[in-house]
């Protein structure tokens, strides 16, 4: 978002690094307007093995670059990543769920209920918009960057975290979304669209990405997206890209069924394929050897400091490193961890999962184009 925020001369700067440092990265041109769509849960693997249901897409397949999702790849975190140009060890945001300092429990930072918290009082870095907000109130005459979805997201908990500074416009169907995309973008004062589209992900997670209801989204999408490009304003310069890719599980493993994995063990937040574990005070040692044991080569399993210390999570914050789980479990293969205690049935029936780090999960695409 940097960069196309950049491409069109409202500059930003995080992670050490400013908006021109990482367009010249991604190697993209200055245009008058940019339009960036995110599909959530569009991996790359999953557009290039099964492009042929996405004709439009699979022609700017190309010229793309392949990038690399966060860690746990997810989309609170990857989204918020957008966002602020930060990592989880900065936002905080480090997956679907986490342990609420609060009361001890579950604190989803998607839907953010039941909780104390508040999503900008967890998630305390400026986004990109709010930068660009603070100098318009300074007195720089700035265009407009407009955020366009569905009613409900204006206002949740995801948006205050990761997008808020942006003026949003409703907007339900896709169909509906771009259209309001492309006669926002007709307006002087607006320079940048971000236009979010998640019935992808949902599909995947409910059937696979491999199943033909996955096939028929995708190709509705790219339809879609088909008529966007004819749609936009001459010369704007169209992204798009994904928060991460998806893997279709075949192995649950339950923690509520399985004693190994449940001794000493308080709460297991995060994503099925990336278990934040809090475990009772001073076992977190023994529990990660039960834990290992017990997955054996279809885990990745380390303590806290490890996890910390290997720079998978950006800079860890101090006040952020005790929501890191005492112990976290990286999936391999098509495998996954669940709890039935916490997590209701519908995540526990899930096809598609995403959070670890194969490249099914971590390779996104990004499509360039100036129409």
């Amino acid at each position: 978002m940097s960069a196309a925020l950049d491409a069109v001369g409202l500059t930003t700067a995080s992670n050490g690094t400013t908006g021109a440092h990482d367009r010249a990265e991604l190697g993209l041109p200055t245009a008058p307007k940019v339009c960036v769509v995110l599909v959530d849960g569009l991996g790359m693997r999953m557009l290039t093995e099964r492009g042929g249901h996405a004709p439009f897409l699979r022609s700017h397949l190309p010229d793309a670059v392949t990038l690399r999702s966060t860690f746990p790849s997810t989309t609170a975190t990857a989204v918020t990543a957008v966002g602020t140009g930060e990592l989880a060890g900065v936002t905080g945001m480090l997956g679907y769920s986490v342990r609420d300092p609060g009361h001890g429990g579950v604190l989803n930072l998607i839907r953010w209920e039941g909780t104390g918290l508040t999503p900008r009082a967890w998630q305390r870095r400026d986004t990109l918009f709010e930068q660009l907000a603070r100098r318009r109130g300074a007195g720089e005459d700035l265009p407009e960057v407009v955020s366009v979805g569905p009613a409900r997201f204006v206002g949740s908990g995801l948006t205050e975290a990761a997008l808020r500074g942006m003026r949003t416009v409703s907007a339900e169907s896709l169909a509906d979304r771009v259209d309001v995309t492309a006669a926002q973008l007709r307006r002087p004062d607006v320079a940048a669209v971000y236009l979010y589209w998640g019935d992808v992900d949902h599909i995947g997670h409910k059937h696979g990405w491999g199943s033909w209801q996955w096939g028929e989204e995708v190709t509705a999408a790219d339809g879609e997206l088909a008529r966007l490009a004819r749609s936009l304003p001459r010369d704007t310069l169209l992204l798009v890209t994904a928060d991460h890719g998806m893997v279709d599980v075949t192995t649950r493993t339950d923690v509520a069924t399985t004693p190994a994995l449940a001794q000493d063990v308080e709460l297991v937040a995060g994503e099925p394929r990336a278990s934040h574990v809090y475990t009772a005070p001073g076992t977190a040692a023994d529990v990660a050897l039960r834990w290992q044991a017990e997955l054996g080569e279809t885990a990745w399993v380390v303590q806290r400091d490890e996890l910390v210390a290997s720079g998978l999570l950006g800079e860890v914050a101090p006040d952020r490193v005790a929501t890191v789980g005492d112990v976290v479990a990286v999936m391999r293969g098509r495998e996954a961890v669940v709890d039935s205690r916490t997590q209701p049935p519908a995540s526990l029936e899930m096809v598609g999962m995403h959070g670890a780090l194969t490249e099914d999960e971590m390779a996104v695409p990004l499509l360039r184009t100036v129409v």
